[in-house]
């Protein structure tokens, strides 16, 4: 995810605590979302649909923080 951010991101997981719960929030739904396509975990059709949508949420959310960010060191 943002592979253009890299380097931005490690700096705000240290410094920018919001972020971080962002973050870590995305990766849980991924690897919940993974675990149901999977079928090591059971959801509706419709539980999925919700956590997909929570979780572009999400990284719009990270996006608008990293682009902020990216301003502010220009």
């Amino acid at each position: 995810m943002f592979p253009e951010y890299r380097d931005l991101i490690t700096q705000l997981k240290t410094t920018d605590r919001h972020f971080v719960q962002l973050f870590d929030k995305h990766n849980a739904l991924d690897q919940r979302i993974r675990n149901i396509e999977s079928h090591i975990e059971h959801a509706t059709h419709e539980e999925v649909e919700v956590m997909k949508k929570e979780k572009l949420l999400l990284k719009d959310q990270m996006y608008a923080i990293l682009k902020k960010a990216e301003t502010a060191e220009q």
